[in-house]
């Protein structure tokens, strides 16, 4: 449930700095955007500057001034209340006729710099029903006016819930229609706090991720499981995560998990040879390794020949100085291109460091002792929870999110059938909005149709069952089967 009027991000000990990712609120509409000097940002058919927002704290209001900049918004006093106000709306009449303001004359107030407050004053005035109204009704047009025509920014610090609700209002079809009363669900289901070990697959741009690792604060490790080539985390960067998380964050492609259960992937086999090796470089001794080259002395002499033509030799002569000409040319080219060739090794070296997390991620699945397992995806769910479920240890929970219920009841059905589960349930959210407000608080009109299902349970150890020796082997015939076949034969 949500109420009207609640504060969102409060202003506190943070301030904003320039390249930090913020989210800019007018009203109900959030946009998520990076701070930077002199950039234009397009918010709600405006363009506005946020240089003036730099040094302020998260939570503080602006008007737009002239020319897109940022004022900070004075505490305005408390206005009086009306001292006029009809009984009833029954004798006012909805004409068009009732404000002598006309769009022209408020486009010329507009125009000498006027604020919006004394735009919505102005409109007061001139409004020949005003006083007859109720005095709900003053408040209501008020509010509907400022709403209008003096619209205010509001800049908050970004979070799971900000930006699950930007998301679900503005593109929820990248999100998989995840709303966040659902989110923070499965957050909750899922056990998430500091220190554990999560997995989590997703295609939620992000969003889940970001909401994991937000909750974990820097603290245990984050295994991500993505689809195709590489992780979508669009919504992850707006968190605006410090660089120490990172380090907690590992990634590892889908298509390998299979490999990585069947033991053929080569990136653990690589990890686990180097660790080994580095224990027991100590033990090693000169003989050892001389031991180990003398292989490769015999490969290299099998590998070449005794004797060589004469012919041939000189007919490899001219190809030889045409690959040391190239190899001239291409060693002059990087001296005169050093930029290029830093981009090349700055290129190399992240390829090396995503292999090597990509090796540190398979070590870590591969010990299964996973703490927790969420799944959200746009993918048949099935599959996926009955794959992943081996990474995790006994007596840990497991959540599962998908837009339609079907696919989580063929997943409840198969996890019945395999066992090593407990507490399966099968639940849907529900949200309502209320206004609160003196006198008139009610459930809001316009509600979300539905925020998905969600199916979590703990997994427990399987047993294998192992054969009973003492027991008589049982065949298929049932015996008062039997019995009937015998006094047949007799």
């Amino acid at each position: 449930m949500s109420v009207d009027g609640m504060a969102e991000g409060v202003p506190g000990g943070q301030l904003i700095q320039e390249g930090d990712y913020v989210v800019l609120k007018k009203q109900d509409v959030y946009k998520a955007v990076q701070v930077q000097r002199r950039k234009k940002i397009i918010f709600e058919k405006q363009w506005i500057y946020l240089d003036n927002a730099v040094g302020k704290h998260y939570g503080t209001t602006f008007e737009v001034t002239g020319g897109g900049n940022l004022q900070t918004k004075r505490s305005e006093a408390a206005a009086a209340e009306p001292k006029e106000a009809g009984a009833d709306n029954r004798n006012i009449i909805d004409d068009g006729k009732s404000q002598k303001l006309t769009r022209d004359d408020i486009e010329a107030l507009k125009e000498k710099g006027i604020k919006g407050q004394e735009i919505v004053q102005q409109l007061i005035e001139n409004s020949t029903t005003f006083r007859d109204k109720t005095e709900f009704a003053q408040e209501k047009y008020i509010k509907k006016k400022k709403k209008k025509y003096d619209p205010n920014i509001s800049i908050l610090k970004p979070s799971s819930r900000i930006l699950a609700m930007m998301y679900y209002a503005r593109e929820p079809g990248k999100i998989c229609q995840l709303r966040y009363d659902t989110l923070a669900q499965m957050l909750t289901l899922g056990n998430i706090h500091a220190g554990s070990q999560v997995i989590v697959m997703e295609t939620c741009a992000g969003l889940v991720l970001g909401s994991v690792m937000e909750r974990m604060g820097g603290y245990g490790s984050v295994i991500q499981l993505y689809p195709g080539t590489g992780p979508v985390r669009a919504a992850t960067d707006c968190f605006g995560f410090p660089k120490s998380f990172s380090k907690s964050l590992y990634e590892f492609p889908l298509s390998k998990v299979e490999s990585l259960i069947s033991g053929t992937f080569s990136g653990h086999s690589r990890v686990s040879a180097e660790r080994d090796s580095v224990q027991g470089g100590d033990e090693e001794s000169n003989g050892s390794t001389a031991e180990k080259k003398e292989p490769a002395q015999d490969v290299d002499e099998e590998s070449c020949p005794v004797t060589e033509p004469e012919g041939s030799a000189d007919s490899s002569q001219p190809e030889n100085q045409e690959e040391m000409e190239v190899s001239g040319e291409e060693s002059n080219e990087r001296d005169q291109n050093p930029e290029k060739k830093q981009i090349a090794m700055e290129k190399k070296r992240k390829q090396d460091e995503r292999r090597r997390r990509e090796s540190e991620a398979a070590v870590l699945l591969q010990n299964k002792n996973a703490d927790g397992l969420i799944i959200a995806s746009r993918f048949h769910p099935a599959p996926l929870l009955l794959t992943l479920l081996g990474f995790v240890s006994p007596s840990r929970p497991f959540v599962v999110y998908c837009q339609y219920k079907e696919p989580l009841l063929e997943c409840y059905t198969k996890l019945r059938e395999r066992g090593g589960v407990i507490n399966l349930k099968l639940s849907e959210t529900w949200l309502r909005n209320y206004q609160v407000l003196p006198d008139r608080s009610h459930p809001k009109l316009v509600m979300s149709s539905g925020g998905g299902y969600l199916l979590h349970g703990i997994t427990v150890a399987r047993e294998t069952a192992k054969p009973n020796s003492s027991c008589p082997e049982r065949t298929g015939e049932p015996a008062p089967k039997k019995l009937k076949v015998a006094e047949l034969e007799s």
